[in-house]
């Protein structure tokens, strides 16, 4: 039998980044399920933490057989499980569906990153359960009537093809625009309800955080968050399109912090990258320009806030380093 391919600088850097979030998603599952009355939310929550925390131990064992010191990542110090509530109607599993969401963008990328057998077979068992679990958030958040379906529209008949090159056109104010098509909907109405989310959150940690300049960079995604929902609901009117309607988790009156103010940083910092991603995809598959200009400006926008973020976390001595490129 072959000896196992030394890990790759590649591969120890997607681990490396996987070792950091799940840490960050096992945190919050922990509080999340020791705060929820909900039993099925409570089950579904304790499954997917059972097995990511394996894991994370298969993860951690990857690295201490390659000789490299496992992060510290998020651990039990970061999390406060006597905190009280914070979040209600639903809340948890919301954001457990975008942590989901996170992880199957993640993983895909860092696949197409990995050539080691083991490394490639965690990663697709990761996905797997990522897909699972999305599945399973989805179908019980549309159960308790907490996430709205995407707007119906009639189902095309025939075939046709674009010839007119005016189908680009929505920068003119005066000029023809046409009606968004359902490929442009999706990323917009995903957009929406992200950010619904994510308003959500960031009250939460405005709320609990008590160093200054955290909360004020939690005050200014908050801003950016409503901005874009604001934008976004503009467009959709514009076209006769009714924005969804989301219902609104409530952020109970608790002060006290479940999560520490290093890992919430974190955690805003992968919802940035969510909104780079999804940004991205927007801008690239739309076609009319107007769109793509609007989705410009919104990635500018999160782009610079997480550098702020970054900047920020440094300053605080916060942000881990990555593992070096030492040839």
């Amino acid at each position: 039998m072959s000896e196992k391919p030394k890990m790759s600088a590649s591969e120890l850097g997607a681990l490396w980044m996987t070792y950091h979030k799940k840490g960050v998603i096992l945190r919050m599952l922990e509080y999340f399920i020791e705060t929820t009355d909900d039993p099925k939310a409570k089950d579904l929550m304790s499954g997917l933490c059972k097995q990511l925390h394996q894991k994370v131990i298969e993860m951690k064992t990857m690295f201490e057989n390659e000789g490299v010191m496992p992060p510290e990542g998020f651990i039990e110090k970061d999390v406060n499980l006597k905190a009280p509530k914070l979040w209600e109607n639903g809340f948890d599993i919301m954001f457990s569906r975008i942590l989901k969401e996170i992880s199957v963008g993640m993983y895909a990328l860092h696949l197409t990153m990995t050539y080691r057998k083991d490394i490639i077979k965690l990663y697709q068992g990761l996905s797997k359960l990522s897909e699972t679990f999305y599945g399973h958030f989805t179908e019980y958040l549309l159960e308790k009537d907490f996430l709205s379906r995407p707007n119906y529209v009639n189902m095309p008949v025939s075939i046709d093809f674009i010839t007119d090159k005016d189908y680009a056109k929505g920068t003119n104010i005066m000029g023809y625009k046409r009606t968004l098509n359902t490929v442009e909907f999706g990323p917009l109405y995903h957009a929406m309800e992200t950010n619904i989310t994510g308003m959500q959150l960031m009250d939460g940690f405005i709320q609990t955080a008590k160093d200054e300049e955290v909360k004020m960079y939690f005050t200014v995604g908050k801003g950016l968050a409503k901005e874009q929902i604001r934008e976004i609901s503009k467009i959709l009117l514009k076209n006769d399109i009714q924005p969804p309607v989301t219902p609104g988790s409530t952020v109970t009156n608790s002060t006290i912090a479940p999560f520490s103010e290093r890992l919430m940083m974190f955690c805003t910092y992968l919802l940035n990258g969510l909104a780079l991603g999804g940004g991205g995809f927007g801008a690239g598959f739309s076609l009319r320009n107007d769109l793509q200009i609007k989705n410009a400006i919104f990635g500018k926008d999160i782009f610079q806030y997480q550098r702020n973020g970054i900047m920020l976390m440094m300053s605080k001595g916060w942000l881990e380093e990555p593992p070096k490129m030492d040839l």
